[in-house]
């Protein structure tokens, strides 16, 4: 039977982090909504974590849960509004601050014989994000750190319910150990996690290939398998590990449809080659360009390249008449039930979608349960190369959604050569980094070796997405020699994240922005402008449709 570690979602932003640092402690977990706890069917369940929220306790519309489903029978750990929660539910009392509580604070009195912050520092820097506060805890518990302005910002007791009604211990902190600005967060999840819920640490890339393997042979046998590629780490990453378990019964499928980046497409299928993959290339070119011609708005131009996409493909799926299974390589946080503050759904499970129902196809998920960190870290498993596993995500309808305005091929060839130059730029650029920093790199699996506390990478391996947006509707005059210019400029995007929920600009070099600037527009025809993109999302988002 395998642990698991349950997260009852309340909205939180952070929810999906919460998960992620779980996993770094190779245990499993499930982030379900707040109202889905598997009553009767818990027995796997080592310990369950309360997310933050957007809302107070005080809100009519405050999302609920019943703690006596769990509370007393196994660990709990409230986090933010969680913890405001058992104490608002279990009679303590939780009030509007004076002032919101946002940002760094310092804890100022630590209860380090307690089993939550072993290994704890006194002055430990926390990360605090709240409008109310704790200003009263529930009879039988206690508090078991402070800072200057949050007396409960942390709080437990072993007997929640009162002895002989429960032994299993609640915890509750006011602040976010899930982020990075807490600094022994992960010490204190640890020590919920293994110390206090008892988790063996099973949970590895390596156990996780093992079982997964074993459980396609089983679940496909003999049975065809197709499997829309699309370059990116997430399905190239499926594909391998499918490819390990069924050979020559899985058939991959990777549609060009014009837009991707300079030279992708054969350097893919060169790479799907190397890793032994059945795989069908299809140049679909000629029908998006002609399909999308004159086409100037946004979603109309996703709309026409998704429904291009599920033709050519499903053209190609009905030539394997034995197929039955589709699979997909649909990860974790496509399938995680985000809510917002109306709690409607924000963020759907996709899919490929579209596919006749008379092919009558099974769906199969190999990485369903995966976050994106872990995807990569499948991949290494997988041996596979290092450049695909550290790849950008990159749009399904590419360049399209980049370019602003109507689509054209030398459109395309302009913001491919722009592109080309820029990516190129990000990964021959070294930076080192030392301290937190480097720490972050190293967990996220990225290979770099550490000397004298310092580590050497790209700026590549730094950012979560770059890219570069030709801005066709717009004329830009110049100067090149003694002759006068009008035409496109191009901008720049790179931005650092998480789960690309939010995301913040990166703050590239001078230098580095200065060199690949005048490459472009040295070397790129029909650009003689650069601009670098300093938004964050929100209230931007990371593409520019």
């Amino acid at each position: 039977m395998q642990q698991k570690i349950i997260i009852l979602d309340f909205g939180s932003q952070t929810t999906q982090l919460i998960g992620r640092r779980v996993r770094e402690l190779d245990t499993f977990c499930e982030i379900l909504p707040y109202n889905k706890y598997p009553v009767g069917n818990d027995d796997d369940v080592i310990g369950v974590i309360l997310s933050g929220s957007p809302y107070s306790v005080h809100d009519p519309e405050a999302f609920k849960v019943d703690l006596s489903q769990f509370v007393g029978r196994i660990p709990v750990l409230g986090i933010c509004y969680g913890a405001q929660f058992i104490s608002h539910t279990l009679g303590g009392r939780v009030e509007k601050a004076d002032s919101r509580e946002y940002g760094r604070a310092n804890l100022q009195t630590v209860d380090a014989s307690n089993p939550l912050f072993k290994g704890f520092d006194q002055h430990s820097q926390v990360w605090m994000s709240h409008g109310d506060t704790i200003t009263a805890i529930p009879d039988g518990f206690e508090t078991i750190a402070s800072t200057k302005d949050v007396r409960q910002a942390a709080y437990w007791s072993p007997s929640p319910l009162g002895e002989g009604r429960g032994e299993a211990s609640v915890f509750a902190v006011q602040f976010h150990p899930e982020v990075y600005h807490t600094l022994q967060g992960k010490q204190l999840l640890k020590n919920f996690v293994v110390e206090i819920c008892g988790s063996r640490q099973e949970w590895s890339a390596a156990s996780f290939v093992e079982s997964t393997v074993a459980t396609l042979r089983y679940q496909l046998g003999n049975d065809r398998v197709i499997l829309g590629l699309s370059g990116g780490v997430d399905s190239s990453v499926a594909a391998v590990l499918l490819n390990k378990a069924i050979g020559s019964h899985l058939t991959c499928i990777f549609v060009d449809h014009g837009m991707l980046r300079k030279n992708e497409f054969q350097q893919v299928m060169d790479d799907y080659k190397v890793l032994g993959l059945n795989v069908i290339g299809v140049d679909a070119s000629e029908k998006f360009f002609a399909d999308l011609a004159g086409v100037t708005e946004p979603e109309q131009k996703r709309k026409i390249i998704g429904r291009d996409f599920v033709e050519v493909f499903n053209a190609e799926a009905k030539k394997i008449t034995d197929a039955k299974w589709l699979a997909q390589g649909t990860i974790y946080p496509d399938r995680i039930e985000s809510l917002n503050i109306t709690g409607k759904v924000i963020k759907s499970h996709h899919n490929v979608g579209g596919l006749p129902k008379e092919m009558h196809l099974q769906l199969c998920e190999p990485l369903k349960w995966l976050f994106k960190d872990e995807v990569r870290r499948v991949g290494r498993q997988l041996q596979m190369p290092e450049h695909l596993i550290t790849r950008h995500p990159f749009p399904g309808p590419g360049l399209a959604v980049r370019i602003l305005g109507d689509i054209t091929r030398e459109k395309v060839r302009i913001l491919q050569d722009a592109d080309d130059i820029y990516i190129r730029g990000l990964r021959e650029y070294k930076v080192k980094l030392s301290g937190e920093e480097a720490r972050r790199v190293l967990a996220a699996g990225i290979p770099a070796a550490m000397t004298d506390g310092e580590i050497e990478v790209s700026l590549y391996d730094q950012i979560w997405q770059a890219g570069a947006i030709l801005l066709s509707t717009v004329r830009s005059v110049g100067v090149m020699g003694d002759e006068r210019t009008y035409e496109n400029p191009v901008a720049l995007r790179a931005v650092t994240s998480t789960d690309a929920m939010t995301a913040d600009w990166a703050h590239l070099p001078y230098d580095f922005l200065a060199k690949v600037s005048n490459e472009i527009i040295n070397k790129v025809r029909g650009v003689n402008r650069v601009c670098y993109d300093i938004s964050s999302k929100p209230p931007a988002t990371i593409e520019w449709e």
